[in-house]
């Protein structure tokens, strides 16, 4: 049972998802059979849904449980699926204006050269909560910070795909000048909310 739930949980972004709309479903831990303490558990225990757009969101939730519903009732199971969120993120979306207005404040002060616009990304991140809370327009952006001889010879040797990024236990940005560039960012960027417009 929980074998065809997993193979129908991969069809959901390509038979239900727009391409345009970046989707990954993926099944975490199965968890078939363990024995707990007190009582014996089955099932899937973790689907990640990474995702852009609200409604996208729900109607991947919707097909999530559509699919586990009914694979359970397919397969005579003693009682429906259970449904707990373990924990999710709002959408991170940069707030146009206030974006136009860091985008210039950056680009004056490192040139237009250093500041890079970047598609949407396909990742987890919790600083849309922060905006979301006080109710204030945000801005989420990032800066390099990898030794460029380092990135070289990764390079040179094929193993780009092995540099480790945030979050990894291995991520050693140089420390300058990534510090003072963050500084520096941070305060060009303070400074365009600080001064009048």
């Amino acid at each position: 049972m929980a074998a065809s739930v997993v193979l129908r949980l991969q069809t959901i972004v390509a038979r239900e998802v727009a391409p345009d709309e970046q989707v990954v479903v993926t099944v975490g831990e199965p968890a078939l059979g363990q024995q707990g303490k007190h009582h014996s558990r089955s099932g899937i225990d973790q689907v990640e849904r990474p995702h852009f757009l609200p409604n996208v969101r729900q109607k991947v939730l919707d097909s999530i449980r559509r699919i586990a519903t009914a694979e359970a009732t397919a397969s005579n199971a003693p009682r429906p699926p259970e449904f707990r969120p373990l924990n999710q993120f709002p959408i991170l979306v940069n707030d146009p204006e206030a974006t136009g207005r860091t985008i210039n404040a950056l680009a004056r002060h490192f040139g237009d050269n250093r500041v890079i616009e970047r598609p949407a990304v396909n990742a987890s991140e919790d600083f849309g909560l922060f905006g979301t809370a006080a109710g204030v327009p945000s801005v989420f952006w990032t800066f390099g910070g990898m030794d460029p001889n380092y990135l070289k010879s990764l390079e040179q040797q094929g193993r780009l795909d092995e540099l480790p990024v945030n979050h990894s236990p291995l991520f050693a940005p140089a420390i300058e000048p990534t510090i003072s560039t963050g500084i520096e960012a941070l305060i060009a960027a303070a400074l365009t909310w600080l001064r009048p417009k």
